[in-house]
């Protein structure tokens, strides 16, 4: 199953870029690009909502 959320992406302090989705909580990814910080978003996506089901 395929899902698609809403990535914040924005410039940081000191070159880095920071990522954040509205739609969960605690998902936050950073990196040197916004494509770094994308993918690093993702992951961090991925491992909230495994915690979240198996929790549930």
């Amino acid at each position: 199953m395929r899902n698609e959320f809403t990535a914040i992406i924005e410039p940081g302090e000191n070159g880095w870029w920071i990522a954040q989705c509205p739609e969960v909580p605690g998902a936050n990814g950073q990196g040197r690009t916004p494509e770094e910080a994308r993918s690093d978003l993702a992951a961090a996506i991925e491992l909230v909502l495994e915690y979240l089901r198996d929790e549930a």
